[in-house]
C-alpha cells in the first residue's frame, strides 16, 4: 500500500516514520493553511464547495500524475469528497471514492439549526454548492459511505447506482469490553474534536437544555467533555460540575471512567464513531437520531436514541438510577459491535469491493 495526503503543518512530518511502519511508500504534499485561506477567497465567485478549494493543490496534482505514471496500481483508494477531483478524471486505474458521509445530508439538517446570519448565509452558499458538485460520484467506479441512512439518501435524491456500503468500524483490541465497572453513576461523558461545528453544537446544547434536567435528580453527576482543540466557545461551559480535558491519550480509560455516554447531535451525517467506541466498551449510550439510524440497530441495543430535550435527559436518568438497566444496555452494545462493526469484518467487505472495481476493469 502506497500512501498520498496532505501535511498543513511541518510538525505533521514528525509522522511519517511511523506512517512507513504501515504503507510501502508514504508521500506527504506540504499544503499551508495560509495558501488553502488563499484558495478559498479566490474561489468565492466559483462553483465549487470551499472544502474541495480548501484542498486544491498543483503540487498534489503533479505528484499523483508522477507516481501514476511511475508505478503501476490495482487500484486507488480516494478518501473524502475533497480529494474527489484529483483522480474523478483518471480512467486508467479503477477508484474507490469514500466520501464517507452524504455531505448534502449534513448541510440540509445543519440548515434547520438556529445560527448567526453571517454564518448562516455562508453555509447556505455551501450546501448549494456540495448539493451539486456531489455528482462527482459518478465518475468512480464505486464510492462508499459509513452510513444505511447516508447510503439510501443519496441513492434516492441522486438515483446513483455505484453506491456502497462500508460501515465505521471498532479496534477491539483498543476499545475492549473489560469488565465495565456499572456501580457508579456519576460521570457523563462526550467524546470527539471539540473544534467540530456538530459537537460544539451538541454539548452547547446538552449543557443548556439537559444538563440541568438531569442534575435536579442527580446533583451530583459530572459531565465531561473529552476531545482535542477545544474552541473557547466550549472552554466557557467548564464549571464545578463540567470538566473540558481537552486531547486524552488513552481514550478507553476515559469511555471507562463514564457511567454513561451522550451523543446529542443535532446535525451531522455518518455514523459516530463515540458511539461505537463506547458500546464496544459496554458504556451505555444515549444519543439522538443523527448516526444512529445508519448503524442498524433498535433503541436499547447499546445506544438508546432520544430526540427531544425531556425524553434524552429521561434516558439518561433511567439509566443512571438503575445499574442493571445500565449493565443490559451496555452488554447488547458489546454483541452488536462484535457481530457488525469488527475492522476484520469491514476490512473484508472493503477488500471485495476493490475486487469487485478491477474486475469490471479486467
Amino acid at each position: 500500500m502506497h500512501l498520498v495526503t496532505f501535511a498543513q503543518t511541518k510538525a505533521e512530518y514528525e509522522y511519517k516514520a511511523e506512517l512507513e511502519k504501515i504503507f510501502t511508500s508514504v508521500h506527504l504534499i506540504y499544503l499551508p493553511k495560509w495558501l488553502s485561506a488563499i484558495n478559498c477567497l479566490a474561489g468565492i465567485w466559483k462553483s465549487k464547495p470551499f472544502q474541495v478549494l480548501y484542498f486544491q493543490s498543483a503540487k498534489m496534482r503533479k505528484a499523483l500524475q508522477t507516481i501514476l505514471s511511475d508505478m503501476k496500481f490495482d487500484a486507488v483508494h480516494v478518501q473524502h469528497l475533497r480529494m474527489s477531483p484529483y483522480l474523478a478524471a483518471n480512467k486508467g486505474v479503477p477508484r474507490i471514492l469514500d466520501l464517507p458521509d452524504a455531505f448534502s445530508l449534513y448541510w440540509e439538517r445543519r440548515r434547520k439549526v438556529k445560527r448567526g446570519l453571517l454564518r448562516r448565509i455562508f453555509e447556505n452558499i455551501e450546501q448549494d454548492r456540495v448539493l451539486k458538485y456531489e455528482g462527482i460520484v459518478r465518475e468512480y467506479e464505486l464510492s462508499l459511505v459509513c452510513s444505511q441512512e447516508d447510503l439510501e439518501y443519496l441513492v434516492e435524491k441522486d438515483a446513483l447506482t455505484n453506491m456502497r456500503l462500508l460501515p465505521n468500524g471498532v479496534d477491539l483490541d483498543t476499545f475492549s469490553a473489560n469488565n465495565h465497572d456499572y456501580t457508579h453513576s456519576n460521570t457523563i461523558l462526550f467524546t470527539g474534536n471539540m473544534d467540530y461545528a456538530p459537537n460544539i453544537d451538541a454539548v452547547q446544547y446538552f449543557v443548556a437544555d439537559v444538563l440541568p434536567l438531569i442534575r435536579a435528580q442527580f446533583p451530583n453527576v459530572n459531565f465531561v467533555i473529552a476531545g482535542q482543540r477545544p474552541v473557547p466557545a466550549v472552554q466557557q461551559l467548564a464549571n464545578d460540575h463540567i470538566q473540558v480535558t481537552g486531547f486524552v491519550k488513552d481514550l478507553a480509560a476515559m469511555y471507562n471512567s463514564a457511567s454513561i455516554v451522550v451523543a446529542p447531535l443535532r446535525f451531522g451525517a455518518g455514523t459516530q464513531n463515540k458511539v461505537l467506541e463506547a458500546m464496544a466498551m459496554g458504556i451505555p449510550v444515549v444519543c439522538s437520531n443523527i448516526g444512529f439510524r445508519g448503524l442498524g440497530i433498535k433503541s436499547g441495543e447499546g445506544a438508546i436514541m432520544q430526540v427531544e430535550a425531556t425524553a434524552f435527559a429521561q434516558s439518561v436518568i433511567d439509566l443512571l438510577a438503575a445499574e442493571e438497566l445500565r449493565k443490559s444496555v451496555g452488554t447488547k452494545g458489546i454483541e452488536v459491535i462484535r457481530s457488525k462493526f469488527d475492522w476484520d469484518i469491514i476490512a473484508k467487505r472493503l477488500e471485495h469491493y476493490f475486487k469487485e472495481i478491477i474486475a469490471i476493469r479486467n
